[in-house]
């Protein structure tokens, strides 16, 4: 005997329509996440690159109000105790890839030229267009 009008039974699961559907919004998140990651990784190292920076410029600072002279190296910070270690820049991961800049030449004393400033050697462009290099 045949039944009319019965449908046929249905098994539950997910058709391959729905689950195209949640791969593809996972995959947009999962892409979302990973930009914001990023962008929140070179924020925070741009961040540490500012202070370094400014922590050595003061102990440059501070070394020539001491001394009326600025430092003949980076490591003359660091062997006079105005800084623990030279830090690390964040970008080149070494502590030796700072650019030391020197004072200008002094005709009177011609040899003897400090380093005025410093500046990280890494060329990439930040998050603000700027060079790391003119910070």
């Amino acid at each position: 005997m045949v039944k009319v009008g019965l449908r046929p039974q249905r098994h539950a699961g997910f058709t391959l329509v729905e689950l195209t559907v949640v791969i593809s919004l996972i995959v947009v998140l999962s892409t979302l996440a990973l930009v914001g990651y990023r962008n929140a990784m070179t924020r925070s190292r741009e961040a540490v690159l500012k202070e370094d920076l400014f922590r050595m410029r003061q102990a440059i600072d501070q070394y020539y109000a001491d001394k009326e002279e600025y430092p003949d190296t980076l490591e003359t910070l660091v062997n006079d105790g105005y800084l623990r270690a030279l830090p690390v820049d964040p970008f080149t991961a070494s502590a030796e890839a700072w650019q030391p800049i020197l004072e200008e030449l002094d005709p009177a004393d011609p040899f003897a030229q400090g380093v005025f400033d410093v500046k990280s050697s890494h060329e990439g462009i930040a998050m603000d267009g700027s060079l790391y290099a003119d910070w």
